[in-house]
């Protein structure tokens, strides 16, 4: 994952990690299998997926998918249509325009908009690439990688982001971006997959943003935070 200037990651306190670990995967089991779409595919389903439920996006993915068979189409068609087509993953005008910008950025290098777009790239190049595009930030890119490639890139969303600053895994005040850069250098590559689906879990689940409910918590003996509310 290259850095960006000054984003040098803080380490993580590496026993508490491997606790969390393995509590988290005792309480919530194996997490379900990654789809494995092509890169481009998942690409646009994470795009959908900001700010609104795996539901909600699913269905917009699956919706546009029928208005406009394919990534072409979608470049080629005006951001009104591509917004009809996503209404149901909500913000669509937003994200219209950002999938229409990040493919028209990559048909303007030359890339096939479908499953060949980052055929025979390396891990590096393509992390690079993708945050290079309008739109798509260390997030979506390290989702891209993780998701449909089986690459050990981590991403952080806001519930990871959240139980990493309650559990003390990072300091107070550590941005996304370094959050994530911290935490993957510190989980094994094997793990990365299941430690980031259990995180989102727990957060979903247990670690609320406002109502986290510490008594039921399998991470409660770990963490500093329990019985404080952030408001």
């Amino acid at each position: 994952m290259t850095r960006s200037p000054g984003a040098v990651p803080p380490a993580v306190p590496g026993a508490r990690l491997r606790a969390v670990g393995r509590r988290l995967a005792a309480a919530h089991g194996a997490p379900p299998a990654p789809r494995r779409l092509p890169p481009l595919d998942e690409l646009v389903l994470t795009v959908l997926s900001q700010h609104t439920s795996d539901v909600n996006r699913d269905r917009a993915f699956d919706d546009l998918r029928r208005a406009l068979a394919t990534w072409s189409d979608v470049a080629d068609a005006p951001v009104p249509a591509i917004a009809r087509a996503i209404r149901r993953g909500g913000l669509a005008p937003t994200k219209a325009v950002r999938i229409k910008a990040l493919l028209g950025e990559l048909r303007a290098q030359g890339r096939t908009l479908d499953e060949r777009a980052f055929r025979g790239m390396r891990a590096p190049a393509l992390y690079d690439l993708l945050v290079a595009l309008p739109g798509v930030g260390p997030k979506t890119a390290a989702c891209v990688l993780l998701f449909s490639l089986g690459k050990p890139y981590f991403p952080v969303d806001t519930h990871v982001h959240r139980i990493a600053l309650r559990l003390g895994l990072v300091p107070p005040g550590t941005d996304a971006v370094k959050t994530q850069l911290a935490l993957q250098a510190a989980i094994p590559p094997a793990d990365m997959y299941a430690v980031h689906m259990d995180l989102i879990r727990h957060g979903r689940t247990v670690c609320d943003a406002r109502r986290p409910k510490c008594e039921e918590c399998v991470l409660a003996r770990l963490c500093p935070r329990v019985g404080v509310v952030r408001r």
